[in-house]
């Protein structure tokens, strides 16, 4: 299997949620979720473990990789692949110190400057946003495409935009130049997740140009000399 860090390249769905179902995992994960993070806040230390060693399971089933929300110190004990941080949570040095080398570390940002300092750090990718006001995050207001055109031009690497995201308006957020999306209410609240999973993954997968394709364009519209 391909290690952490190139599947991380590869990623294009990203689902942040609480405790879910094993046949929604399943669903959301065999639809094309890529990562899978668990947010699991005001809980105890058993409760993340618990939950985190399954939602491990699941994402290896699949073969996507599996996030713990801030909470560098339960990452090898429920077999995450990686942390997420807040500017607001343990700084990302203590957390890379602890996850070790070999393990991945995500941080949200909300303005350039963020994004400018993320090069700085041992980060291997940032979330941004969030693109629209979400109830998911109380009293953070929107930071619009604008942030994600910057995030396209300056993100040290690679970037997932985030907030309220939706198959109606995901193809906005791709011409602002997003190539991975994260997601929380989208599927969380989806009368049919993997349905919904599967229409955002094809709206972020690259599209390969075939042999066909081609040659039409060989035949049109092109003069030659």
């Amino acid at each position: 299997m391909p290690d952490r860090r190139e599947r991380l390249r590869a990623a294009r769905l990203y689902l942040v949620c609480d405790a879910q179902t094993d046949q929604f995992l399943e669903g959301v994960l065999a639809a094309g979720v890529d990562i899978l993070q668990l947010r699991m806040k005001d809980r105890s230390d058993t409760a993340i473990v618990a939950e985190g060693r399954r939602f491990a399971r699941a994402a290896a089933h699949f073969g996507a990789l599996f996030i713990l929300n801030d909470r560098p110190d339960l990452v090898v004990e429920t077999g995450a692949d990686g942390v997420h941080l807040g500017q607001d949570d343990t700084p990302v040095e203590i957390a890379r110190g602890l996850v070790g080398s070999d393990r991945l570390v995500g941080l949200s940002t909300h303005r350039p400057e963020q994004i400018d300092a993320a090069a700085g750090v041992p980060v291997d990718y940032i979330g941004v946003g969030p693109v629209h006001e979400t109830p998911t995050k109380p009293g953070r207001p929107a930071v619009g495409l604008e942030l994600v055109r910057y995030a396209a031009r300056h993100a040290p690497g690679p970037f997932f935009a985030i907030g309220g995201i939706s198959p109606d308006d995901v193809q906005a957020v791709r011409e602002a130049g997003a190539e991975r999306i994260a997601v929380v209410r989208a599927l969380t609240q989806a009368a049919d997740p993997p349905a919904v999973a599967r229409a955002l993954r094809e709206a972020v997968t690259p599209h390969q140009i075939t042999a066909d394709e081609i040659t039409a364009h060989d035949g049109v519209g092109v003069g030659r000399a």
